[in-house]
């Protein structure tokens, strides 16, 4: 079952950007990812979902150059523009709900900047928990400082902050217990404005 519409999201350019602030940002978002994913090991296999352009997914084949790796995105747009900027790398329209597809559990999943977009995340994370069959790493914006990050910014004022499309909003701890439901947390990193987490599936 997929869900009935696209998932709006924030169509910032944040990977592409000149800003000197969203660039050093970006950078602490990927050094924490990066630290995080050293910790995992013997992974053969990556599925992205909530993929988007496919950025993210471009680095996991360089910090795991002999893993299969496999992205997925709910938007056929977004899966085209991926293909397209991304023409050696393998994505496919799914919804997240529907992970892991016919491919069936991997080593490692990964859902960065997704699970604050969907209606329903405690089924979202039911999904991840069945995809993956050793690591889940997820990041999603942490509140109040993404909205207050934005406000500052001038962006999305007459929303109090908050990003289009973002239906969910985590403080740093409410995240961790959302994620301890179903997932045992390993490691946390805290980038300003995001938490991230490395975390194992619960049997």
């Amino acid at each position: 079952m997929t869900a009935p519409h696209p998932v709006a999201g924030n169509v910032y350019d944040k990977y592409g950007t000149h800003n000197p602030v969203a660039r050093r940002l970006m950078a602490g978002f990927d050094r924490g990812m990066r630290e995080l994913l050293g910790v995992a090991r013997d992974v053969s296999s990556v599925l992205e979902v909530g993929c988007g352009e496919g950025e993210v997914l471009e680095k996991i084949t360089v910090w795991f150059p002999r893993a299969r790796v496999r992205g997925t995105d709910l938007s056929p747009e977004i899966v085209a523009e991926a293909r397209r900027r991304h023409p050696g790398l393998d994505f496919q329209v799914m919804s997240v709900y529907d992970a892991p597809g016919a491919g069936g559990p991997v080593d490692l999943v990964l859902a960065s900047e997704v699970l604050e977009h969907v209606e329903d995340p405690a089924r979202a994370l039911r999904a991840l928990r069945r995809s993956a069959a050793r690591y889940v790493f997820a990041s999603v914006p942490r509140e109040p400082a993404w909205r207050m990050l934005n406000l500052a910014r001038g962006k999305y004022v007459r929303d109090l902050g908050n990003t289009p499309g973002h239906l969910q909003h985590w403080s740093q701890g409410g995240f961790l217990r959302f994620l301890s439901t179903e997932l045992e947390v390993l490691e946390v990193r805290s980038p300003l404005p995001w938490t991230q987490a490395l975390c194992r599936p619960r049997p």
